[in-house]
């Protein structure tokens, strides 16, 4: 097969045309075989440079997602995955940008807790899973966590317990007490410290108790009366986790 032009474009590339078939490659492929002092070549090296040229499309494809922001190790051999390489080829691409140290996992890892702790509701849980299901050493998982201000963590839970307290409209005690539990539990928090901004912070919900009084037997009163009145507000209160005792001292009559 007859090498009939080689022309060098920008960005590392060169245009190959072998029997009148353009080929765009890069300089490594040429360099690498020495393509640059031959007039003819097999079908093996012709072979050979397609698969080359495939490659390196994908390592450069690999190497602009990895510029992107910090990627885990994990990250990058499921984005490989993914463009159906050859395992030998995924693992070459890995340890090169592992190489380069454009890859490396205790990077991703301080990025990560970083940008989570800045930028996010999330609490020590939610981030020490996300870094323990991406694969990263449990050791060095562990060591960047106990670098984290716990102050900073107690502050974030403080106003988000706060903030589901203050815009309650709606909801009893009991069941605003159980909502924030799950909800800040779900972000990553430890129910401990949950409970001891609730308990410090919580106001008793007897005006709410009065409102919703009023709502359900604005609504009930249409349709019962009496002693069967008195029972379905009573009902209808426990039912929306208002304390059995303060119902009870509820004039429902």
């Amino acid at each position: 097969m007859k090498i009939e032009k080689i022309t060098k474009l920008k960005d590392n590339k060169y245009k190959l045309k072998i029997d009148g078939v353009d080929i765009i490659t890069y300089d490594d492929v040429i360099l690498n075989y020495n393509i640059l002092y031959k007039k003819d070549i097999d079908d093996f090296l012709y072979n050979t440079i397609i698969k080359e040229t495939s490659y390196y499309d994908i390592y450069n494809k690999a190497l602009k997602y990895a510029l992107k922001r910090v990627r885990s190790l994990k990250e990058m051999r499921e984005y490989l995955d993914k463009e159906g390489l050859e395992d030998s080829s995924v693992g070459k691409i890995l340890a090169k940008l592992v190489d380069l140290n454009i890859v490396n996992d205790l990077m991703y890892v301080r990025s990560y807790i970083n940008d989570k702790v800045l930028l996010s509701n999330d609490g020590i849980n939610k981030i020490r899973k996300h870094l323990i299901d991406s694969d990263i050493d449990i050791a060095i998982i562990d060591e960047e966590i106990s670098k984290i201000d716990s102050n900073i963590i107690k502050e974030k839970l403080n106003k988000l317990v706060l903030k589901k307290i203050n815009s309650n409209h709606k909801y009893s005690n009991k069941d605003l007490i159980q909502r924030i539990i799950n909800d800040c539990i779900n972000l990553g928090y430890d129910k401990e410290d949950i409970l001891d901004i609730i308990n410090n912070n919580l106001k008793d919900d007897y005006e709410l108790l009065i409102k919703e009084y009023n709502k359900q037997y604005n609504k009930l009163s249409k349709k019962y009366s009496g002693v069967e009145l008195e029972y379905k507000l009573k009902q209808k209160l426990y039912s929306k986790g208002f304390n059995y005792e303060d119902i009870k001292k509820e004039d429902l009559d």
